[in-house]
């Protein structure tokens, strides 16, 4: 499919997203947005998508319909990936639950890179085969490139730890945004979302999604 045009409820500072590995993310989320078509195939990659020229002065999120440093992902599929990318000149969005997978490659620093934590909690009939919110913190904290972090869709948390594990990763912008999908899931109230803001503003740029209004009125 090449690349496509960002929109929906991606995010707004991306300009493209473009994806090699397709198919059933090994996260297996509950909410995961890729459910709505009904069942996935088993994850893939297709080659065909490294014939896509990727152009140059854009910021193109790599992997925006799956995890490319889910377990479940060959590390040669990823390997394949970079090296695409890296034949063109352009910024590189990487967002995973994965982190400390995302450490055992060589990025260079045109690649920002985002892990999702949703809550300091653990839903395990929710959060499926993810690492937990702790960990994700943890290793990414340990990258060096440009580090986002993305709470979506929030859930229910505490919010000491929360800012806690959010500091850890030491993101240089966090976006924040709810459930699209009416997922029934445990969501904060309104007061509880505006204090992790006021305590997070304290050492990082916020970024509220568009979805996150439903939330906040």
């Amino acid at each position: 499919m090449g690349l496509n045009v960002s929109k929906g409820n991606m995010y707004e500072f991306i300009g493209y997203t473009w994806n090699t590995v397709k198919g059933a993310c090994g996260h297996n989320c509950s909410y995961c947005f890729m459910k709505r078509w009904g069942k996935l195939n088993p994850v893939r990659f297709d080659e065909k998508e490294l014939k896509t020229d990727l152009g140059k002065g854009d910021f193109i999120f790599v992997g925006s319909s799956n995890d490319l440093f889910a377990e479940n992902v060959p590390t040669e599929w990823i390997e394949k990936t970079l090296e695409h990318c890296n034949k063109f000149d352009n910024k590189y969005f990487l967002q995973t639950k994965n982190p400390a997978r995302m450490g055992c490659f060589e990025l260079p620093e045109n690649y920002v890179v985002c892990t999702t934590i949703e809550t300091n909690r653990i839903y395990p009939e929710i959060m499926g085969n993810a690492p937990e919110p702790i960990d994700r913190g943890l290793f990414m904290g340990l990258l060096s490139n440009d580090k986002y972090l993305t709470i979506e869709p929030i859930m229910d948390f505490d919010l000491d730890k929360f800012v806690r594990i959010i500091k850890t990763a030491n993101p240089k912008q966090v976006n924040i945004g709810a459930d699209s999908g009416r997922n029934n899931l445990p969501e904060p109230s309104k007061e509880k979302i505006l204090q992790l803001i006021s305590e997070l503003r304290k050492f990082t740029v916020i970024h509220n999604k568009k979805n996150i209004k439903r939330l906040l009125l």
